[in-house]
């Protein structure tokens, strides 16, 4: 591992300080791209235009006047937090602008597969839809949008992933990756798409005369939901998206959040009025998801749409019980992955540019999160498989991976399709996640066809695991109002929480619950508690660290711990 410490321009930090930032703060922001205090401006007026998205004008037309011939509408979701909390907007958000028929569907993982498909466009007409709305999905969808078409029902592609080499020939798209969109959020989530139409779609009742300014329905209201789906998705948080975030978090905080969100905190242990981005990405997010991949994400959604307190206590629980199960899951495939890995170990005591790992009793719900684990692990592209569980697609094998900086997953899938065509059945995704559904018989293929383009891609810089840090933390900031401080700003991916690196002295150091590291360091000269998830191994006595402030309430006394992140040894 190599610690590099970030570039804070001096000129940066010294204006940002003379904006009134706090001087930690300064550097952090800086550090991080942030040259002027309006940059950190997160006003609502601040969004990116709703016009600007390619699609959303037509978008706001088409659904007026769905609303106006009180056409049934139906949105097709996702089964990820992304797609729920996009679907649960939706169907907010146009009750509030006046549809009165307006229901969802959302696939099964295992048995209907991703997107919207054939069969999901025809039980889409069946319910007696006019309208058919996808959210999160629907832009790789060529087969299922032309389904729909040919039924009779109008299509509405809501979508932020990458599209193929053919679009759907769908009513509308909107799609900030679609060509020629110029929209420059490139990495806002479903749920932030949903919204933006939403936006839209307000905008064009107004000019219908349908509201005034003054009494248009307040869709402020789904912030939080938009805030939940965006972190939880792990998309870049660029400035609008930091946006969304922070206008959500300032009304969890206030208590202005929906009942199935209130009670998501409650089952997770957490306050809402204390409510950070790691409360999204590592307690709700995941008790969301899990419904995805091991049960059926209607409980979710239910979750995210009840304004019934009671109900959504009991829902939130339900979702807290298969979360629980989906740990116990993942970790025992995580340490057969684990042992299949170091199986792959070369003879010179390295491991593949790529790996790709497979067992029978792998759980297809689950494999995204154990490929995350495993390039985390080993920091290489890693893909996981497990067989289909779909009826009739024994045969099939489910895969989803995670990537290394300087290694696009989705193109380097495609490049393997080029080349060998017909391993890929179907494939999308990222540049740093995608899935893909090959044969059974052509996993050594696949495994190999991987790690040739792997190796023409990566080099020994690349395959060398590196963090960035921000350095040394001076002593007189180690303190627990700021690490509250820090904890309540907006972080995330392409905008990382603050991690301090320096060398420290190890005082002392055991093991807790058989797999955490439990420290007591010595800091600039002072004795400080430290935590290291996750890791066994032990330290030397001196050891440079890469960590992270946080506060641990004990026996009601709060105080502060380093949560270390990683080692440079």
């Amino acid at each position: 591992m190599q610690l590099i410490e970030r570039d804070a321009p001096p000129r940066a930090v010294w204006a940002l300080e003379q904006a009134g930032l706090h001087p930690l703060l300064a550097r952090l922001y800086a550090a991080r791209g942030v040259n002027h205090r309006d940059q950190l401006d997160d006003a609502l007026a601040r969004l990116l235009a709703p016009a600007g998205l390619l699609g959303n004008p037509q978008a706001a037309v088409l659904l007026a006047d769905a609303i106006a011939q009180n056409q049934r509408i139906c949105i097709v979701a996702d089964y990820d937090c992304d797609g729920a909390t996009a679907c649960a907007i939706g169907l907010r958000g146009l009750r509030l602008l006046g549809a009165s028929q307006v229901s969802y569907l959302v696939p099964d993982r295992v048995v209907d597969g991703y997107g919207l498909t054939p069969p999901i466009a025809q039980r889409v007409k069946d319910s007696g839809a006019d309208l058919l709305i996808t959210v999160d999905n629907g832009i790789a969808s060529v087969e299922g949008v032309a389904a729909a078409r040919a039924l009779g029902l109008q299509v509405l592609v809501t979508d932020h992933h990458l599209p193929g080499a053919q679009l759907p020939q769908a009513d509308v798209i909107v799609n900030p990756n679609q060509p020629g969109c110029s929209f420059e959020s490139k990495s806002i989530a479903g749920v932030g798409v949903m919204f933006y139409v939403l936006l839209a779609l307000r905008t064009e009742l107004r000019q219908r005369g349908l509201y005034t300014t003054e009494n248009q329905p307040k869709l402020d209201t789904l912030l939080p939901l938009v805030a939940l789906g965006t972190v939880a998705d792990v998309v870049r948080l660029d400035a609008n998206n930091r946006r969304l975030v922070a206008q959500g978090l300032r009304r969890v905080r206030a208590g202005a959040l929906p009942a199935g969100m209130a009670a998501l905190f409650e089952v997770a242990g957490r306050h809402p009025a204390l409510a950070t981005t790691f409360d999204f990405g590592f307690a709700l997010g995941p008790r969301l998801n899990a419904a995805g991949r091991l049960a059926d994400m209607t409980l979710g959604i239910e979750c995210l749409l009840t304004d019934d307190p009671t109900r959504a206590l009991e829902l939130a629980r339900m979702l807290d019980g298969i979360n629980r199960e989906r740990r116990e899951i993942e970790g025992d495939m995580r340490e057969q992955a684990m042992r299949i890995a170091d199986a792959l170990m070369q003879q010179d005591d390295t491991m593949p540019a790529a790996l790709c790992v497979f067992d029978p009793d792998f759980h297809e719900g689950v494999v995204g999160i154990v490929a995350a684990r495993l390039k985390d692990k080993l920091h290489r592209p890693s893909f996981v498989f497990a067989a289909s569980q779909a009826p009739g697609k024994g045969h099939e094998l489910k895969g989803s991976g995670r990537s290394i900086a300087g290694f696009h997953l989705r193109d380097a899938l495609d490049l393997v399709a080029k080349r060998h065509p017909g391993v890929l059945l179907r494939f999308g995704g990222h540049a740093m996640a995608a899935g893909c559904t090959i044969a059974k018989d052509h996993l050594a293929l696949f495994e190999q066809a991987l790690a040739q383009v792997a190796q023409e891609w990566l080099d020994e810089a690349t395959l060398t695991r590196k963090l960035e840090t921000d350095g040394a933390l001076p002593r007189e900031y180690r303190r627990t109002d700021m690490a509250e401080l820090l904890q309540r700003e907006v972080w995330g991916q392409g905008f990382a929480p603050p991690t301090f690196s320096e060398e420290v002295e190890v005082l002392s150091q055991r093991l807790v619950g058989h797999k955490h590291l439990a420290l007591k360091l010595k800091h600039q000269g002072d004795p400080v508690d430290g935590i290291w998830f996750g890791h066994s191994d032990p330290l030397p006595a001196r050891v440079k660290l890469a960590f992270r402030l946080e506060t641990d309430d004990w026996q009601g006394v709060r105080r502060l711990r380093l949560l270390v992140e990683a080692a440079e040894l």
